[in-house]
């Protein structure tokens, strides 16, 4: 396919497809899981850890596809893995409304379920937009993982709601369909570089380039390391165990806060509206971190980020424990608020310290270590609670896990690949 050279630079309609494809990955395999674990654990006696079990599997499983595929999208761009991550999704959905053991929950929606959202999610899409975007990355990152907010504004009530109307088996199915009716269109949007196209980073002319307006993008390139090199570097293991912190408050939090607000008292209703409440400020929080993110220190920011959501999740604990309803709301605004930074600063500051063309591969061999230890979040709170009966210094541990992370960032040398 020809892409036209005209007064819109293409690489919009890349970030919109990012927002779509990142609405249906993260929503299918995160947001909506919280909503099915009061009714699955009980019609089938497992316990919370049991079923936790399968988030952390899948953690483990999107960094082994990332790892397998980050390469391949370097070279052949995002479109073929979205389409066939589409079709798995999909299949892995409906699948799970027929389940009735274990073993089968912790195959389809660890195994199957997350390798189809890996192949449509953050990584192809972040990776695609920082070879489409240098000097406006942080903004196209952040536009495009807005999708994710309203993922999380929408789903958990809509899906909860579905649950109880219908039951659990029926609204798996309704969200197969959903997956496949967005997932699709936007994955022939999806191509692999502007150079392709006769096209520049950015949307920059020709006369712009030749003029030395697009130094940015040149030196961004030029300077670019692969991945035996990154993995050469401290800086990359720096940023593994800072964002790995990070992310695991995320993990645990989506699929947790249905439980601990329903223990507390609160109906499943409220509690599921407590997700979508804190998906508001990162929706909206998102465009104004990526605009920070072009204009001033990304690694500050992070930290700031990192600070934000462990102070939330501390604020959270204690609120819902004391029944203290505006403070349970403002600890989850404020979480949402965290959360609405980590995305775009995440790819921006990989992206700033490797460059972007080999950013597939280096990107993909940070995130069995990341991911890897988001992954021991979900499972090792679920044990705690199944050992002691509630959550709340489990939650605690997650938050200096944030405020860890905070301090890495913050002490973090400067960026030297990129303008």
């Amino acid at each position: 396919m020809i892409v036209k050279r005209d007064r819109y630079y293409y690489g919009y309609w890349i970030v919109f497809a990012g927002f779509l494809t990142q609405f249906i990955a993260v929503g299918m395999s995160n947001y909506v899981v919280g909503s099915f674990m009061i009714p699955m654990t009980e019609e089938f006696g497992w316990s919370r850890a049991e079923f936790s079990a399968s988030r952390s599997i899948g953690q483990i499983v999107l960094a082994m596809t990332g790892f397998v595929i980050g390469t391949y999208i370097d070279k052949h761009g995002g479109k073929p893995f979205v389409l066939f991550g589409g079709v798995v999704l999909s299949l892995s959905l409906y699948s799970l409304g027929s389940i009735n053991n274990l073993t089968q929950w912790l195959l389809i929606n660890g195994l199957m379920l997350t390798a189809g959202a890996a192949m449509i999610g953050n990584l192809v899409v972040n990776v695609t937009l920082g070879k489409w975007f240098v000097e406006k990355r942080g903004r196209a990152i952040a536009v495009a993982g807005m999708g994710i907010s309203l993922a999380g504004i929408l789903l958990p009530p809509t899906v909860t709601w579905l649950v109880d109307q219908f039951g659990w088996r029926a609204a798996w199915e309704v969200l197969a369909f959903v997956a496949a009716a967005v997932t699709f269109p936007a994955a022939f949007m999806v191509k692999r570089r502007p150079e392709d196209f006769g096209l520049h980073p950015d949307g920059k002319s020709d006369e712009q380039v030749a003029s030395g307006d697009a130094g940015a993008a040149a030196a961004d390139f030029e300077k670019s390391l692969n991945r035996a090199q990154a993995m050469r570097t401290s800086t990359f293991y720096f940023l593994v165990l800072a964002f790995g912190l990070f992310q695991i408050s995320i993990t645990v939090m989506l699929l947790q806060t249905i439980p601990l607000m329903t223990d507390a008292g609160y109906s499943r209703l409220v509690a599921s509206t407590m997700i979508s409440l804190a998906s508001v400020p990162a929706f909206f929080s998102k465009p104004i971190w990526g605009v920070m993110i072009d204009h001033y220190n990304p690694k500050k920011l992070a930290s700031l980020g990192a600070l934000v959501t462990g102070l939330a999740v501390m604020l959270i604990v204690v609120s819902v424990a004391k029944r203290a309803d505006s403070l349970v709301y403002l600890g989850f605004l404020m979480m949402g608020v965290g959360w609405g930074g980590l995305l775009p600063l995440q790819e921006v500051i990989w992206a700033s310290f490797f460059g972007r063309r080999y950013l597939g591969s280096v990107r993909s061999t940070a995130m069995p270590f990341t991911f890897g230890m988001s992954a021991v979040g979900p499972i090792l709170v679920g044990y705690y609670y199944d050992l002691v009966g509630d959550y709340n210094l489990a939650l605690v541990a997650i938050a200096i896990c944030n405020i860890a992370s905070a301090v890495m960032l913050f002490r973090m040398k400067d960026s030297t690949v990129s303008a």
